[in-house]
């Protein structure tokens, strides 16, 4: 009985110990901030005058 008490005490440690840090440095979880990302088109003209469209991702 008092091994088996042990032994989940121990793995309740390890368990509790190996999530904080993967938690750390995560986006969006309690209080720090999540990207915000947004699509911007971007218009220009190549050599011969045809429109080129673009799409490129801006995140802040």
């Amino acid at each position: 009985m008092r091994k088996i008490v042990l032994s989940a005490a121990i793995a309740a440690v390890a368990a509790l110990s190996s999530a904080a840090p993967s938690q750390a440095g995560g986006y969006g979880y309690e209080g720090y901030h999540q990207q915000y990302c947004v699509i911007k088109k971007i218009k220009s003209y190549d050599y011969y005058g045809n429109l080129i469209i673009k799409k490129i991702r801006v995140c802040k």
